[in-house]
């Protein structure tokens, strides 16, 4: 178990749960943090003119997790699992390299 993964168990939250933006963003890969500047800015424009951040603080929520799995498991093995959700339901196939959803959930220290 990683010590994010751990960090995680002993807590009952995740390392990335009160996070700030910059945070956020600083434990994503080049091209999600690209995904996340141009979603953030959209968001904030939107909170500035609906004066509500409803929908600022999902996408943060969503992007911690994000964020979370990212720096538990590197970028590397980030990067394949998205490959391997991307093909799998084509092919049926796992990348080299991919961890099932079960072991990804078990070093997470998320419950079955």
């Amino acid at each position: 178990m990683t010590a994010a993964a751990a960090s995680q168990s002993r807590s009952g939250r995740s390392p990335f749960a009160d996070a700030s933006p910059a945070r956020i963003r600083a434990a994503l890969t080049p091209e999600d943090a690209a995904s996340f500047d141009r979603q953030w800015r959209a968001l904030m424009a939107r909170a500035t003119e609906q004066l509500d951040l409803t929908e600022v603080q999902d996408a943060l929520e969503a992007w911690r997790q994000v964020a979370w799995v990212t720096s538990v498991h590197g970028a590397e093995t980030y990067r394949t699992t998205l490959a391997s959700a991307r093909t799998r339901p084509r092919t049926g196939e796992r990348a080299v390299g991919a961890v099932p959803w079960a072991q990804l959930k078990a070093e997470l220290g998320l419950p079955e």
